[in-house]
């Protein structure tokens, strides 16, 4: 027979802790092992001989120590059939007492095996009951669990598709992720041909190609069939697995629907080559009417020129004078209304009127190209609140466009409705149309450019997209539509209207002016540090009969004034040594000078650019180059 002591010292030696208990409900320490005590940390003397819950009690202030309860039914299943009884990773802490002192409980964790034990005679006389300690097993597991839900909500956070591909890349299996992919019923069909257009599978297989030959990062942006069937944009990146023998078992990777970032790129690149195109058109617009004014310029110089050639010369140039003012005025005009620097004055206005005045303006370039123009006004005064000069703006230069547009003796109708609290003004010509993506932006700043690249039209482009400020400023709203290309075109002006009494007034928009009075001789001084510009305003205030000086220092300017106390002073404003603001201000301060008329003569057009000269001291503010027509009104106002 096997000795005793031999059994003992194979029970004490096993590497799993054990200890017999007393088959009955207190469950008593018979006997205990090397393993156990080191494993609780225990002294052998302390525990036989004593109950099982009282040396290992549970914590009363944790609601979920629930060990001691399943280890007394796990040992009443034995005590009841004589059966072995497991129990996996049981939670069991255990109470340690510290040097200092404090009693506190660990948590533990415990895979436990109950064995019935039975004497000779068939009676159960103890149960062995054995553990391991798999505190560290079961922690990994919560931590790699609870890492894997941080894992699945962020993915399902984001529009992240996780997936996984076969070492070839042939099979292609979603894991995670809201997506915007569409798994394949047939794991065996080629993923490529499932989710990526044709025209991209050349680029696809060679980015796969150079990845797995590398064993490198897969990184591409390509396009992707969506869940709706349609193509978007997707950027993925996969991780080649390496086993133990440096092979690649399989590809982790992710992707990201980027087609809002894509399209957003491609509408900035539409946007810039528009501009492009804009400044490309802008600086042949400006160099166009260079070419006449300055042959104009080299005809005049000629020795012997007779009255008639010079005339001409000069009506060629005031006429490519003005058409570039009236560009740069588009320019500056397109400019205050989008940063909101324009100020509208509000008032009742008959939008009858309105109408009225811009027909009459945009009149020449509608008979110029023979177009026929029809007008339908609403009966009865119909009001609307806004900015006369403004309104008309916004009308006159739709219809500039519809001119512009239609060929030749073509048919343009204007048509002014009421449609309950709206006011419509719409615009219809049978002009040469646009495409449907056109008139969805034709509104936008450079978007007129490519409507007509030949430039045959001329213009830039500018007026619509004033429009439609013009009208949001005046709370309305403004749209566009064809049929298509040679179809025509429709524009729709829609406002508030203005509902008023019985009886009351309407602002008569298009009363005619008195001219003014011819200027009696006056004593004008011009200072411009532009000598050219300067002589040919005092030559041009000569010719009216008025006595001129002309200065181009500011300091002689002053020195002069106050011997001669002109009645009129044309002030530049770029001066040398001080501006033509400081200049007014000098002038307005000394005696001779300080009830003179001041027209500030200037490039700057800008409305803090007036604000600047009205607080200097000026009367009026004139933009190079002059309006001749405003600047005599002014000189007949000083002569009256």
């Amino acid at each position: 027979m096997v000795p005793v002591a031999l059994y003992e010292a194979v029970f004490n030696a096993s590497p799993t802790g054990h200890y017999l208990l007393s088959p009955t409900p207190e469950a008593t320490i018979l006997a205990v092992n090397d393993a156990f005590l080191n494993a609780s940390g225990r002294r052998r003397e302390e525990l036989v001989g004593t109950s099982l819950f009282v040396a290992f009690p549970r914590n009363a202030e944790d609601p979920n120590d629930t060990g001691e309860d399943d280890l007394r039914r796990s040992l009443a299943r034995v005590a009841a059939t004589g059966q072995v009884d497991i129990l996996p990773a049981i939670r069991y802490p255990i109470r340690v007492e510290l040097p200092s002192g404090e009693v506190r409980f660990e948590e533990r964790f415990w895979n436990a095996v109950s064995t019935p034990i039975f004497g000779p005679d068939g009676q159960l006389v103890c149960i062995s009951h054995s553990t391991s300690d798999v505190t560290a097993m079961v922690r990994a597991e919560v931590a790699r669990s609870e890492s894997e839900k941080r894992f699945r909500a962020l993915v399902s956070a984001s529009a992240e598709v996780v997936y996984r591909k076969s070492p070839d890349w042939t099979e292609l299996h979603q894991l995670e992720g809201r997506g915007f992919l569409q798994d394949t019923s047939d794991p065996r069909r080629l993923w490529i041909d499932a989710y990526i257009p044709p025209e991209d599978h050349a680029l696809v297989h060679e980015a796969i190609e150079r990845a797995m030959c590398t064993r490198t990062v897969y990184e591409l942006e390509h396009r992707v069939r969506r869940l709706d069937g349609s193509y978007g944009w997707a950027f993925s990146r996969a991780v080649p697995m390496l086993d133990a023998a440096g092979e690649i078992y399989e590809w982790i990777g992710a992707a990201s629907d980027i087609t809002a970032r894509k399209e957003s790129e491609e509408r900035l690149r539409e946007s810039s080559r528009r501009k492009d195109e804009f400044l490309a058109m802008l600086a042949h617009e400006l160099r166009n009417p260079l070419a006449p004014i300055s042959a104009a310029a080299q005809l005049l110089q000629a020795p012997r020129l007779d009255a008639e050639r010079v005339q001409h010369s000069s009506r060629i140039i005031s006429r490519q004078v003005r058409h570039m003012t009236g560009l740069i005025d588009d320019l500056l005009d397109v400019s205050r209304v989008s940063r909101g620097l324009v100020e509208l004055s509000n008032e009742a206005l008959d939008i009858r009127a309105i109408a009225g005045n811009a027909v009459e303006q945009a009149m020449p370039p509608i008979q110029a190209r023979g177009h026929t123009l029809k007008l339908r006004l609403p009966s009865g005064t119909v009001m609307v609140m806004g900015d006369e000069k403004r309104l008309v703006q916004v009308i006159v230069n739709i219809l500039n466009n519809a001119a512009k547009y239609t060929p030749e003796g073509g048919h343009i109708e204007l048509d002014v409705a009421v449609e309950g609290v709206e006011v419509v003004i719409a615009v219809e010509d049978d002009g040469i149309g646009m495409e449907p993506e056109l008139a969805a932006r034709a509104f936008e700043l450079f978007a007129q450019a490519r409507r007509s690249s030949d430039r045959a039209s001329g213009g830039l482009g500018l007026g619509l997209a004033l429009v439609r400020s013009l009208v949001e400023l005046h709370h309305g709203a403004v749209t566009c539509s064809s049929a298509g290309i040679g179809k025509g075109s429709r524009f729709t002006v829609r406002l508030p209207r203005l509902v008023q009494e019985e009886g009351a007034g309407a602002h008569a928009a298009d009363e005619a002016g008195e001219t003014p009075p011819a200027a009696g001789p006056l004593r004008v001084m011009v200072v411009d540090d532009n000598v050219d510009a300067a002589a040919m305003l005092a030559m041009l205030l000569e010719a009216s009969g008025h006595r001129v000086a002309v200065e181009h220092d500011p300091f002689q300017a002053l020195a002069r004034s106050r011997a001669e106390a002109p009645d009129v002073f044309l002030l530049d404003i770029g001066l040398p040594g001080i501006d033509g603001n400081e200049l007014a201000r000098r002038l307005r301060a000394q005696p001779e000078t300080a009830d003179a008329v001041l027209v500030a003569v200037t490039g700057y057009g800008q409305e803090n650019d007036r604000k600047a000269t009205l607080a200097a001291g000026f009367d009026h503010h004139l933009v190079k180059p002059v309006d001749l027509e405003a600047l005599a009104a002014i000189l007949a106002g000083v002569a009256r």
